[in-house]
């Protein structure tokens, strides 16, 4: 008779000890701090609630992320006709796009007047103005900045050609050229031939070389009388 109250006893403490494990976490759930200590540091762990980290209104991966260009418009093709567009240069006077059929011409991107990179394209430019001229290729600058500010920048460096000003983005957006900050133009440019469709297109831009890239696609001689490099002044820095 002892022994048998002995096993039920037994018996009830381990039914007891199941029910308690039965009540507990699964040993596989991973506690919220491993979580955290996994993460790169400076990040917010993926699906940390926003009020563990007080004080902050935003993760810190928005805070550092680099921005990245906008893109703008349609990606143009070699082939694919020009966009038809007014041009409003910096002296106020316009240019219909479709007028220039029968010509050559260039429309060149560049982010800021007057800074180094844009200084040095636009001075290759004006070194191989003669050579432009022989060839019959017409060339327009665009960039965002106002008119004060290209009309300021062509007398500066003697700029033989026009500014197009493009505050509204109209230009840049028809030919699909990268905004970067909310202000600056992506360095590319466009040749267009003449039955009025894109001839070349230069998505990368070196500004030392690209006048005489340019002179060879549209297929004309490069100036032997442009003046030397090391003539050319300094470009202001900004």
């Amino acid at each position: 008779m002892q022994d048998k109250w002995t096993h039920c006893f037994v018996a009830l403490i381990v039914s007891g000890a199941a029910a308690c494990q039965k009540s507990e976490p699964p040993a596989s759930t991973t506690p919220p701090q491993t979580v955290t200590q996994s993460a790169k540091p400076g990040e917010t762990p993926a699906g940390t609630p926003a009020a563990t980290a007080p004080g902050t209104t935003a993760p810190s991966t928005t805070a550092t992320a680099p921005a990245a260009a906008e893109a703008s418009g349609v990606a143009l093709k070699v082939g694919d006709p020009a966009p038809a567009l007014t041009l409003t240069l910096q002296d106020g006077k316009t240019v219909e796009t479709a007028s220039l059929k029968g010509k050559q011409y260039v429309v060149y991107f560049y982010p800021k007047d007057d800074t180094p990179g844009c200084t040095v394209e636009a001075q290759g430019i004006r070194d191989q103005w003669e050579a432009f001229q022989k060839a019959g290729v017409q060339v327009y600058g665009v960039s965002m900045q106002d008119a004060a500010s290209h009309s300021a920048f062509i007398e500066k460096h003697k700029l033989p050609f026009p500014l197009v000003v493009d505050a509204d983005r109209k230009v840049t957006t028809a030919f699909g050229v990268p905004v970067r900050g909310g202000e600056f133009a992506a360095r590319q440019t466009f040749l267009v031939g003449t039955d009025g469709n894109i001839k070349q297109i230069w998505r990368e831009v070196t500004p030392a070389e690209h006048a005489k890239k340019v002179l060879d696609a549209a297929g004309a001689t490069t100036s032997p009388s442009s003046a030397p490099a090391s003539t050319t002044p300094a470009p202001k820095a900004g």
